[in-house]
């Protein structure tokens, strides 16, 4: 809206001022509050981002008869009480009281939902009113003294609370930014359900600091562990700085230090010259204050915004001071910190490597710990009171699979940098599996019935930026095809028309399409086994423990005890072998690899399965569901010789193979010529329970006899489920002579 518009529509919405006489000259009284009113509106208008959605149609000026000698007016809405000290003189005095009163007036009508705050309404009408000036000339009071006053006076009625409310409001040198923060809350309606607090407006943490602890999976994202106040907000310090970088759409500068600034002071042998990585190691809030002040420094995160708003930052920041957490104003949980970095760290590799520097030659250098930090990029921040004490201290830690975040209350990063490698250590040891596990995905459903939706925040990530999809079911293709989907906090949610309540996938989507494949010469192959074997395009990192579960549910969700311990390990072991079924890619999700239909909750046997050693063979290990329930099942004869060949005879089964004759003609001469194809071949392809022991050819059609189900090689689970024997037993029962 252009200035023009703005000005008509504050003239639109002024009041009529309405005197009765008592208050004079009242001409020129009315004349002064209609250019007051103006002049308050446009402050509204400039600091909230748009202008009062309504005005009160009169306001009544009026002599107030029963005010305390400490209070100019104390009016309600739609009318203001002045004491006049000499009639007919409209002097300096009446003028800011004026302004004062009609500052609560504007308020009560442009943000109603602020009427009951007191002191927001209060330090609103100090800071517009033209008395911080006169206060400023006091006698001098600390930030700390003040803050204690207004605890005691949080009516403000008492000239020592306006005092105190008046030192913490000239702490910022323009118009105080925690007001500005709250008036745009006011335009865009939120609802006001936190009242203005001291700490925040004087820019330090008022809320309690307290102990956290929160460790994710970087391919699950998943809660791996967690203890203390992880979902409370607290001021963050300077652990945001990574992002403020990867919000950057130009080069970041290199700065010669000013060796006269406080904020300049981060660490010994300051270099001539300073770039950003350097500046991030050392968490130097004079290089990112003098970035701002070149104007080339990102605005509120750049597109990096979007994920801290969504992962839970409490505002957006008005300035840098804001974005670095050296004012305290903003908040974000160490939850929601470090599922901001896990996207961090998908999204931008080279700062990880920059940040991993840090305990070598940055904030937790030289310490007896740094060296337990080798492959770990970390950043620390602190928060301080008005005294400049530690009040919060925090380590974000990130190495190639998990992301910690460890906040200490009263304490500075390097006095508990010995915590983090210890928690890294101890929740691997705890959960097994947690490195990355890569599958082919949905590669037999068709591309474009697939759809997916993120419960939590849902973000692509577009060449290192992250751009936010959609909380609805959406087409897969397309997000995938741009860059990684990352879902923050939940599952991505895939569905299709086979399953419409869809499956959950705890991990990170990427596309990358399989090579083209031939099936080899003389094999039959139908085309959904055509599809199994050239993989997808749809490549699903998550934990080989979740992988492990996920392939064990959809082989028999109901196993139990030694014998899923056994086809678990079996499982995992198979997933470090995926060139034996797809060379240089992932495993895929079908029975040509292992059977993988999303991600589940995992069960005490998986986990167990995962601590365990690996197994000591070096090749696929096979297994099947097995059991030894009989079944008959028949196929057109057409069928079966289109697999195996016309005139096939003599078809019989044995060590994991079928013998067949087949009659051949070569010059002249006809023969019965042996043949052998995998069993396997025949069983997917005819979509047979399990490789047959027999097969009967009557006519126009075969019977095929046999027991359980799949293959029959390898770990037969039936059996293992009736065996009851330990896991170590089974597994050697089955690949021991291998």
């Amino acid at each position: 809206m252009g200035w023009a518009a703005v000005t008509a529509v504050l003239l639109a919405a002024t009041p009529v001022f309405v005197t009765r006489g008592d208050v004079t000259p009242e001409a020129a009284l009315r004349s002064e509050a209609e250019a007051t009113w103006r002049s308050l509106e446009a402050r509204y208008v400039a600091e909230a981002g748009g202008a009062p959605a309504r005005a009160p149609a009169t306001v009544l000026l009026k002599r107030g008869e029963t005010l305390l000698p400490s209070r100019n007016g104390q009016g309600r809405p739609g009318v203001v009480e002045l004491r006049q000290e000499r009639a007919g003189v409209l002097d300096a005095r009446l003028r800011v009281a004026l302004r004062h009163e009609l500052a609560h007036q504007l308020l009560w009508w442009a943000c109603p939902a602020s009427a009951e705050d007191r002191l927001f309404h209060e330090a609103f009408a100090l800071a517009v009113s033209g008395e911080l000036a006169e206060w400023r000339e006091a006698p001098y009071q600390s930030l700390a003294s003040a803050s204690v006053e207004l605890a005691r006076s949080p009516d403000v009625d008492t000239p020592r609370a306006r005092r105190a409310l008046a030192r913490v409001l000239n702490e910022d040198a323009g118009f105080p930014r925690a007001l500005t923060r709250r008036l745009r809350r006011c335009q865009e309606g939120t609802r006001w359900t936190v009242p203005l607090s001291v700490g925040e407006l004087a820019g330090h943490a008022e809320r309690s600091a307290a102990q956290a602890t929160v460790v994710l999976s970087r391919h699950s994202g998943e809660v791996l562990f967690s203890e203390g106040a992880f979902r409370t907000a607290m001021p963050y310090g300077s652990t945001l700085k990574p992002f403020v970088v990867a919000g950057s759409t130009v080069a970041p500068p290199v700065l010669a230090p000013r060796a006269e600034v406080a904020e300049w002071v981060c660490g010994e042998r300051m270099p001539e010259r300073m770039d950003v990585k350097t500046a991030l190691l050392r968490s130097c809030n004079g290089y990112f204050l003098d970035w701002e002040g070149r104007g080339s420094a990102p605005r509120a995160f750049g597109a990096w915004g979007a994920v801290l708003s969504a992962v839970g930052l409490s505002s957006e920041p008005l300035d840098m001071a804001d974005a670095i957490g050296l004012r305290a104003t903003l908040s974000l949980s160490p939850w929601g910190l470090a599922q901001a970095y896990r996207l961090l760290a998908e999204a931008r590799p080279d700062l990880m490597a920059w940040l991993a520097d840090n305990a070598a030659r940055g904030t937790l250098s030289e310490l007896p710990a740094s060296k337990d930090y080798a492959g770990v990029a970390t950043k620390t921040g602190t928060v301080r009171d008005a005294e400049s004490r530690p009040v919060l201290g925090w380590i974000v830690a990130v190495d190639a699979d998990l992301v910690a975040v460890v906040a200490r209350p009263g304490k500075m990063p390097r006095a508990f940098a010995d915590e983090v490698p210890r928690l890294l250590a101890r929740v691997r040891s705890q959960r097994g599996g947690l490195e990355a596990a890569r599958v082919q995905v949905l590669g037999l459903v068709s591309p474009d019935v697939l759809e997916a939706r993120c419960p939590g925040a849902g973000f692509v990530l577009e060449d290192g930026t992250p751009r936010a999809v959609s909380g609805d079911f959406t087409k897969l293709e397309p997000r995938v095809k741009k860059g990684g989907a990352v879902c923050l906090g939940s599952p991505w949610r895939v569905r299709f028309p086979e399953v419409p309540a869809g499956r959950d996938y705890a991990g990170v989507l990427t596309w990358s399409p399989p090579p083209p494949y031939a099936p080899p010469a003389g094999v039959p192959t139908s085309p959904t086994a055509l599809k199994a074997r050239r993989g997808s395009a749809y490549v699903f990192r998550t934990t080989r423990l979740q992988y492990t579960a996920g392939v064990v549910t959809a082989e028999d969700a109901a196993l139990k005890g030694e014998a899923r311990v056994a086809l678990a390990r079996v499982v995992a072991h198979n997933e470090r072998h995926a060139d034996s079924r797809h060379p240089g890619r992932p495993l895929c999700d079908t029975t040509h690899c292992q059977s993988f239909q999303g991600t589940v909750r995992i069960a005490p046997e998986d986990a167990r399965a995962l601590r365990a050693p690996a197994l000591r063979w070096r090749e696929w290990l096979t297994f099947s569901k097995g059991g030894a329930e009989p079944w008959t099942q028949t196929r057109a004869r057409a069928q079966v010789e289109s697999l195996l060949g016309r005139g096939v005879t003599a078809v019989r089964f044995a060590k994991g193979r079928v013998h067949y004759l087949r009659t051949r003609n070569e010059g002249g001469a006809v023969f019965d010529a042996p043949e052998s194809l995998p069993c396997e071949v025949l069983r997917s392809t005819l979509k047979l329970p399990a490789c047959p022991r027999s097969a009967a050819f009557e006519g126009t059609r075969v019977t095929f006899q046999g027991q359980g189900q799949g293959h029959g090689e390898g770990l037969d689970v039936e059996a293992a489920k009736a065996s009851g024997a330990p896991q170590e037993q089974l597994l050697e029962a089955a690949y021991g002579a291998r």
